[in-house]
């Protein structure tokens, strides 16, 4: 069975399906976003803005994540520039909150430290031994973060599967750390029942820390006073430098890259846009080693999949001049990405998303990349789970490895 990932549930653009209808509850938020949406002055934009995160932080910290999503599919549906500042919101609340200590007020921001792998193994996950913990944080304060700074650190490496899969559950973690942050004390994490990690080829991996400041003052290292700020550009050149020897220690094996720190899910949907082409040119190094096939003997399949509109690209493997499904990737879109249906029955000409797809594949070295003019369901395997692909045929299938593959797979240790 081949390994695949599903979409990120982070993505302010996914859409949700709710089972909460027309509560109170949901109804107030609608009414909030719709007025800060058709809201003509900055005056008026205050006024509104300050009871929509009222509201919101109230259902974030009561852990009431049906009404989030319940509001997000009626604004989706309907008010489009609605969803996008409700969208914008929920994250903002889930992410960073004012956390009240000793006569301050502190802003606290829950921070990801993407670090984007790719190995013929596994890629590592799990805990981090506290000399590396130790030296991330003298990192972070000398190389990304101002002075003055308030911090808490998770010691994990988490992957996707790991992190936060709701708003509700960001607000969460982000409570405990701010606390652990600003008032520096011990936090005890439930470490130990973390989901399994997906063995993929090419993926993220992060860590998590919490950021607190007194209110008002500077966060980051570029938004210091001139005569010590430094660039972004500069300061993710030293940051990388840095994290090197810590990194090749946590992912033995791997070739990888680290990113800037930044906000949970704006880092987030940044992993997984950077690791999308990364997956297609794995995928077709894994069928190279473990089938002893030439990238030019491979056969993709690429078609869109979503309710509607365009939500994903699922791209399926085979062999050349056989039928049969043998792998699969998903490609998930994020924010303003968008593919019209005009795009995919004209085969993609012009569209950057799909020329992206179909030039990472053939610079892999596959040949034959046919692409379906038509928009899929995104149907999954109602047994196991995982997403099905679509064949030259139009159907969408199972991704089955043949019956005679190697029994030890490069994929696993």
């Amino acid at each position: 069975m081949p390994i695949t990932k599903s979409t990120l549930k982070t993505s302010s653009v996914t859409r949700v399906s709710s089972k909460v209808r027309n509560t109170p509850e949901v109804e107030k938020l609608v009414a909030d976003v719709l007025a800060l949406a058709a809201s003509g002055s900055k005056v008026e934009d205050n006024f509104w803005e300050t009871k929509l995160f009222e509201r919101l932080n109230r259902l974030l910290s009561n852990q009431n994540q049906a009404v989030l999503d319940a509001c997000l599919d009626q604004t989706f549906k309907s008010q489009t520039a609605a969803f996008e500042i409700l969208a914008d919101a929920i994250e903002t609340s889930a992410e960073s909150m004012l956390y009240e200590f000793d006569g301050k007020t502190y802003e606290v921001l829950l921070l990801a430290i993407p670090i984007i792998a790719q190995t013929r193994y596994a890629i590592p996950s799990g805990p981090m031994r506290t000399g590396l913990i130790a030296e991330t944080v003298e990192y972070l304060k000398d190389l990304v973060l101002a002075k003055q700074i308030h911090l808490s650190i998770v010691p994990w490496l988490y992957s996707i599967d790991q992190i936060p899969q709701s708003h509700s559950q960001t607000r969460l973690l982000l409570e405990k750390m701010a606390k652990s942050a600003v008032e520096q004390s011990d936090v005890v994490y439930q470490l130990k029942e973390m989901p399994e990690t997906i063995p993929v080829l090419a993926d993220p991996r992060f860590i998590l820390c919490a950021v607190g400041v007194v209110k008002g003052d500077a966060m980051f290292i570029w938004q210091s006073e001139e005569q010590i700020r430094v660039e972004r550009s500069l300061a993710l050149k030293r940051w990388q430098v840095a994290m090197h020897s810590v990194l090749t220690e946590v992912l033995p094996g791997c070739e990888f890259e680290v990113l800037l720190p930044d906000a949970f899910f704006t880092n987030c949907r940044e992993a997984d846009k950077k690791v999308r082409p990364l997956s297609l040119t794995a995928a077709v190094n894994y069928l190279e080693s473990t089938l002893g096939v030439t990238p030019v003997e491979l056969s993709c399949v690429v078609a869109a999949f979503g309710n509607e509109i365009t939500d994903e690209f699922r791209i399926s493997f085979s062999i050349k001049g056989h039928p049969e499904v043998i792998y699969g990737v998903v490609w998930p879109l994020y924010d303003r990405e968008t593919v019209s249906l005009d795009d995919i029955e004209s085969g993609g000409s012009g569209n950057t998303t799909i020329e992206l797809i179909s030039d990472t594949l053939h610079e892999a070295g596959v040949g034959d990349v046919f692409k379906h003019a038509m928009l899929f369901t995104p149907e999954m395997c109602e047994d196991c789970g995982v997403p099905l692909f679509p064949n030259r045929s139009a159907e969408v299938v199972h991704a089955e490895m043949p019956e005679d593959t190697p029994a030890q797979q490069l994929l696993f240790h």
